[in-house]
């Protein structure tokens, strides 16, 4: 059997992802600061772009999003055949740029800025191993210890807990050393770096740590408390309370000062020393109201400016009809093309997050007027039907960004939620049932806390259908222990 070779063609249609199309979708679902990051790094590696403040009827007209083509994903043939242009030559230089700058050729000033003070210069703070190495070196013990406090300090982890044995930590020398370190020379070290502060730490388990906050608070080794962590410690785990109080002769209600003595504790003693630092967000939309209705203001406030130079626009003019330099004329095309493609495209983001933040509003008044208990089911889809776009643009716009309100700050993912059925009216949010499902555990009796189950039937019973799992699954989110846990002594 001889195999044939044939030329065919074929026509087909398929979705193209360009260069063009990737970069709006990845500035559509950017956070202002990796924004503003993208921006500069784009002002600085296409000298056809600068940065300046602009005129409302400045802006070229092409750089302006077509309001017809507010989904990306339906816009991607004709954004693919904007990036087919070879040249710039079928492009009317002068509907870009009309009206764009003044006739007036003063070159740009630049205004010099003073360099911060070096006393308003932020320094890193100590971690929890700068912390212990500092006590280490400050105290006046052998070589060989402190090398073997360093291992420990280095096998620590973020809360403070060894991680290493004391079998693992004398075997982390060589033998070209000397070889694995003596036990003794060890437990040394170990004994030294755990009296450093923060009390309780480089211990192997919880119970120990507690142990050495107990001593550091010169609590008497024959205490109750004391005794309670030393040797009774699974019954305390466990909130075994009544055999607790059994064992130590003594009423139910005495124990528990002695048990909110130990819950104090550090369980985490190596956490105070965190260099994670707290961040603050901005929001990329703020909602005002203004007599009875809502204005979206969008934003921008430390982001570049951006627009064309002059210098290169006029360059391009002055090169029309002129071929004696290809390589830079095509150099200049590319970056011009690039630089409109990029405005264009910031424009796009713009008028999208307005889109699906007027949408919110719309479709959430009742919460914005009325509060988090009347806040409705929406999901993503419910938003792309509105606007008329592509249920993953909407993704992506409300994908960490913040929202400013009357009522306050909450991340555009805050306002979609699942709808669960009720026996009247409308369903409604999942995150108003675990409103309720908070309030009526604050209101509930400390000493008989709902457990999961009754929490279901109160809720069935105002019409609400709920599983006892999902009351379970909405109680780990909003963080609240179990009936087990939250039950009080007495």
């Amino acid at each position: 059997m001889a195999l044939e070779l044939k030329l065919s063609l074929k026509l087909s249609q398929r979705l193209v992802m360009t260069p063009s199309l990737q970069q709006a979708i990845k500035l559509l679902q950017m956070t202002r600061l990796e924004l503003e990051g993208a921006l500069n790094q784009e002002l600085v590696e296409n000298p056809v772009l600068e940065e300046g403040e602009e005129a409302a009827d400045d802006a070229p007209k092409e750089a302006a999003a077509d309001e017809k083509g507010d989904d990306t994903q339906k816009d991607a043939a004709e954004d693919s055949k904007e990036d087919d242009f070879g040249s710039m030559s079928d492009v009317d230089l002068d509907a870009y740029f009309r009206d764009y700058w003044e006739s007036s050729s003063t070159p740009r000033s630049y205004e010099e800025r003073e360099a911060i003070p070096i006393e308003n210069r932020v320094t890193k703070e100590d971690d929890l191993y700068a912390h212990l190495l500092w006590q280490l070196h400050m105290a006046d013990i052998s070589p060989v210890i402190r090398e073997i406090g360093e291992l420990i300090v280095g096998n620590l982890d973020a809360d403070g807990f060894l991680t290493a044995s004391a079998e693992e930590l004398a075997a982390m020398r060589s033998a070209d050393d000397g070889g694995p370190y003596e036990e003794e020379q060890v437990q040394t070290a170990l004994e030294l770096v755990r009296e450093f502060d923060p009390a309780g730490i480089a211990c192997e388990t919880l119970q120990e740590s507690l142990l050495r906050q107990l001593d550091a608070l010169e609590e008497d080794p024959e205490s109750t408390a004391y005794q309670i962590v030393r040797d009774h410690w699974d019954l305390f785990l466990r909130r075994q309370f009544q055999p607790l109080a059994r064992l130590f002769g003594v009423p139910l209600r005495d124990l528990q000062p002695i048990v909110e003595q130990i819950s104090v504790l550090d369980t985490h003693p190596g956490r105070r020393f965190s260099t994670d630092r707290t961040l603050y967000v901005e929001p990329d939309v703020v909602i005002l109201k203004v007599g009875d209705e809502y204005v979206i203001q969008l934003n921008d406030d430390g982001l570049p400016k951006l627009r064309i130079s002059r210098h290169y626009r006029d360059l391009l003019l002055q090169w029309r009809g002129d071929k004696s330099q290809p390589e830079a004329q095509q150099y200049v095309r590319e970056k011009m093309r690039s630089a409109v493609w990029l405005i264009k495209c910031l424009d796009q983001r713009q008028k999208t997050i307005y889109k699906v933040a007027d949408s919110i509003i719309r479709q959430q008044r009742e919460f914005f007027e009325r509060g988090i208990d009347y806040m409705r089911p929406l999901v993503l889809r419910d938003v792309a039907d509105d606007i008329g776009m592509h249920e993953s643009t909407v993704s992506r716009v409300v994908s960490n960004k913040y929202i400013h309100t009357p009522r306050g700050l909450f991340p555009m993912k805050f306002f979609f939620h699942s709808g669960i059925d009720r026996e009247y009216g409308e369903d409604i949010s999942s995150l108003t049932v675990k409103r309720k499902i908070k309030h009526l555990i604050d209101d509930e009796e400390p000493k008989r806390p709902l457990s999961d189950s009754e929490l279901m039937r109160i809720l069935n019973r105002e019409g609400i259908h709920i599983a006892r799992r999902t009351v379970a699954k909405y109680r780990d989110e909003l963080r609240i222990p179990s009936s087990t846990d939250r039950k009080q002594i007495f």
